[in-house]
Parts: structure tokens; sequence; C-alpha cells
């Protein structure tokens, strides 16, 4: 059956472009999608029910910027809609809320921020990308809300060879911890999996970094399979939203852990672009398990990839800083590069770093081409059956 585009509505003479696969979606089901998505897509539907009718998932891959300022602060923000203005390939923001944002006490949940950056963006034709942040950096605070902290929910953890607190990870082998971020997880799909702008939500890396106390074997297996089973909610109470998994190490699961991505069809992303880093570019040997890097190229095509250019990324080349030297640092175009040619990404997150940014904008205005994703695979995963653009 072929797909009559004359039924899907027009907003602004621009019409909703389906992409599909060998899977046809039925006519009957893109009159929901025209149901919802009104008023140019500033209004959606309370909940997901009818929109989830559908197999099709929102899909406009290219380039985001990542927030490091306050992404409440009004005139931090101001400034960033302008950039955004200025350089149409950027498509949007990815924005990071830590899970005590949104839910202060046990069932209270408040998305005020995620609905006014929402609307913000919708007003300039912008998307919106979720990093659900369950992993802090900050020894002072913890990222989950204060009632689970009675549920010895999370665990300390330094950089190797180190002994001070750097940050806290969740214990998702405790399944009070497990079933509460799932709890959120549905909150946030049943407000937002709707919402043509709000393009996609994911969570951050797979290192635990060093725990200051050892973690068994069993729980350690258990922390990979729970976070698999969270990426299964993302993508239950996601279905027509593209989510992600930024993964890095240990190097030893990968394998598995990649293949059970895929067969989910959630996207493989990265925290980092570091493009001579031997822990992250290791060939698989007998003795050694290969570097995530060489599961992109694999997943081409087939599950979103979605990897990051962090601040770090812009001043060396490795995480050890043994490559490059800082005068030497890599260009915003050999990062482009590398993340459109080696890791065939469909989406780059370009963080919004002082003294680097200028350089993106400036590499993003200079690129000659009229493909909205600029010059990133836009071709629709074939873990979707049908992309909506």
């Amino acid at each position: 059956m072929k797909i009559n585009t004359s039924l899907v509505p027009v907003c602004n003479d621009h019409r909703l472009n389906i992409v599909k696969h060998k899977r046809a979606i039925s006519i009957a089901l893109l009159f929901v999608i025209g149901a919802i998505w009104t008023a140019c897509g500033v209004a959606y539907a309370a909940d997901n029910t009818s929109l989830s009718a559908t197999t099709a998932v929102k899909w406009h891959p290219g380039h985001y910027y990542t927030l490091m300022g306050d992404k409440n602060n009004p005139k931090y923000m101001a400034q960033v809609y302008r950039e955004l203005k200025k350089t149409p390939l950027l498509r949007g923001l990815q924005i990071r809320y830590d899970w005590a944002e949104l839910e202060s006490a046990e069932n209270m949940y408040d998305f005020t921020s995620i609905e006014q950056r929402l609307a913000e963006l919708a007003a300039q034709k912008k998307r919106l990308i979720i990093l659900l942040q369950i992993k802090t950096f900050n020894p002072s605070t913890a990222a989950i809300p204060d009632y689970l902290k009675r549920e010895d929910s999370t665990f300390p953890f330094s950089n190797l060879g180190k002994k001070d607190i750097r940050g806290y990870n969740l214990k998702l082998w405790n399944p009070v911890v497990h079933d509460r971020l799932v709890a959120l997880i549905s909150e946030l799909g049943k407000r937002f999996n709707s919402h043509p702008y709000f393009e996609g939500i994911g969570l951050p890396e797979t290192a635990i970094g060093q725990p200051l106390v050892e973690i068994p074997k069993n729980q350690l297996d258990n922390f990979y399979n729970s976070l698999l089973s969270i990426n299964q909610q993302l993508r239950k109470h996601f279905p027509n939203t593209m989510t992600y998994q930024f993964t890095n190490y240990p190097r030893p699961m990968l394998k598995s852990f990649v293949n059970k991505l895929r067969e989910m069809g959630t996207g493989l992303g990265g925290p980092d672009t570091f493009i001579e880093d031997p822990g992250l570019l290791t060939r698989e040997s007998k003795n050694s398990a290969k570097g995530v890097y060489h599961y992109y190229p694999e997943l081409s095509g087939i599950v979103p990839l979605t990897p990051s250019v962090m601040q770090t990324n812009y001043a060396t080349t490795r995480h050890d800083k043994a490559g490059k030297a800082p005068s030497r640092a890599p260009t915003v175009a050999e990062l482009f590069s590398f993340a459109r040619d080696r890791l065939k990404a469909n989406y780059i997150f370009w963080t919004r770093a002082p003294g680097y940014f200028p350089n993106v904008l400036a590499m993003l205005n200079g690129l000659q081409t009229g493909d909205p994703a600029g010059g990133l695979d836009s071709t629709c995963p074939k873990a979707y059956p049908a992309c909506i653009d």
C-alpha cells in the first residue's frame, strides 16, 4: 500500500514527510497523527495512546547543541536561542535533567522546565533531546530524589587509581531503584512522546568509574541487565521517539550489551568523541575485547547513532591526554569528519563549551549543503518500521 501524503496535514506549507521501509503505515493511522499534531505541532495530545497506535518514529537527524550553562536562566537561554536562529543546521538542543529535578518527592513530578524549553524551541521549529542524568560527577550531589536515599540506592566512585569521591551512580540492581526509575520514564512518556518537537531521550554512559567499595560480579551483571531493562522501558513508553544509550566501557561486556540495544531498537551513543583514544579504538584480539567505536559502523542504518563532542574533546584527542598537545587540539572539522565517516553518526551533540562553540557555529554555517541533517546520515534506521520527518 502506498501512503497518500495528501492526507497528512500541512504546516506553513511544509508537509510531514513519511519515510517508510518495506512495511507501510496505514492511511488511517496517518489520520491519527494529523489529529494529534495540530496547530503546526504546538498543540499535542495529553497522552500518547493514539499516536502509539503507529510504529512510526520522529526522525530529525543532524547537529544539536548540548548545553553547559543554566537551562533555566533566561539570559543564557536567550543567547542560545539567538545562536540557534542564526545557525539553520543546528536542529535543536540536548539538555540534561537530573532525576531529582523531575521528581521532588515520590510520585510528585515537575516537568515545568522541560515544557518551557520545549515550547520555546517549538516556536523556532527546533527540537529537544533529553539526557536523563542518573549518574553525577559532583561528590556533593546525587541525581536521585531525597526519598530514595533511604533505599541504599547509590554507590560512590572515583577515577581509576584514586580514592577521593568523584560522583555517585545508581544501584540499578536494587529493584526499588529500578522500578522508581521506570515510573519516572512512564510519566515522561505520557507527557512528551506525542509532542512533535520532543525528538529524543537517553541515558548517560555505561562506565561506572572505580567504585570505592568493590561491587560483586553478580551485582555488576545485574547493573547492566537492569540498565538494558530501563532502555527497554524507554522504548515502551516512547514508542514514537528516538531513544539512545551512551555506551563506552567496560569493553568485555560491550558485545553482548550493544547487541541487546540493537535488538530493542535503542540508539548507540557516546559521551565523548576522542579521535585517537586507544581504549575506544582497540581492535578485538585474543586477549582484548574491541572498543565501542568498532560497533558504530556495524549498526549503521540499523539503529540511531548519536555520538557527543564534549568540552575535553575539543582540547585533546585522547582521554589520557597523551595525544595531541593542547596547541594541536583537533579542529572542529576533524571531529565532524570522524563522527560522520568513522562513527557513521545520525546525530552529533556539540557541547556549547566556552572558547570552542564559536568554531562549531562557524563550521556549521560554512557547510555547503541543502540537507537538514548537515551531511550526516539521514537514513531511517531499519529498527524503525517508519520515520516521521
